[in-house]
């Protein structure tokens, strides 16, 4: 269960919900697999030094050390993975029928909850390669000057259009008519 499920108030009704998109899992991925290039290397550099055939960059290296290189190389590019993979799945974002949401954090928490009704006003962001995959950062603006980022997030303008959407029911209109 997702902590903005566990976190809802009675009467309180999760209307959209997001995270970050997987684009911010790039650096992660690029990481892991120039590690694992390099893993791979020190077994093919390990198998050629026990045909007696290794190349001069490496023949003075143990083998050994070739196979150790190599291990670490794919643990450290697994632990990069998994921690980027973590990372994204531990931020969270939404709109209820009362507030909007972000939490993120694996060991410490960062919690934001803003009450529709201080909501000012919502920019959203996109990049050209954002609009063709679908991500981007939403700026939200509440009274008082405070304002919310929510950066790289998968379907921005869904979620600007959800929270639109939200505070145009959740206001109640001015009667402007003439009083007798």
């Amino acid at each position: 269960m997702s902590y903005i499920t566990r976190n809802l108030v009675p009467g309180e009704t999760l209307l959209f919900e997001t995270r970050h998109h997987w684009i911010v899992l790039l650096g992660h991925l690029i990481a892991g697999v120039l590690l694992d290039l390099l893993g791979a290397a020190c077994i093919v550099f390990f198998a050629m030094s026990k045909n007696g055939k290794p190349p001069q960059a490496v023949s003075s290296i143990p083998p050994n050390a070739l196979l150790i290189t190599a291990f670490v190389a794919f643990v450290i590019s697994a632990a990069v993975l998994a921690y980027g993979i973590v990372k994204r799945n531990a931020t969270e974002m939404a709109v209820t029928n009362r507030r909007v949401l972000i939490k993120t954090g694996i060991g410490s928490r960062r919690t934001l909850d803003m009450v529709l009704a201080k909501v000012e006003s919502i920019g959203v962001t996109e990049t050209l390669w954002g609009r063709t995959l679908g991500y981007g950062d939403v700026m939200i603006h509440g009274t008082g000057g405070a304002t919310e980022p929510f950066v790289m997030i998968a379907h921005p303008q869904e979620f600007r259009r959800a929270l639109q959407e939200q505070i145009a029911r959740s206001s109640v209109p001015f009667d402007v008519s003439p009083r007798n």
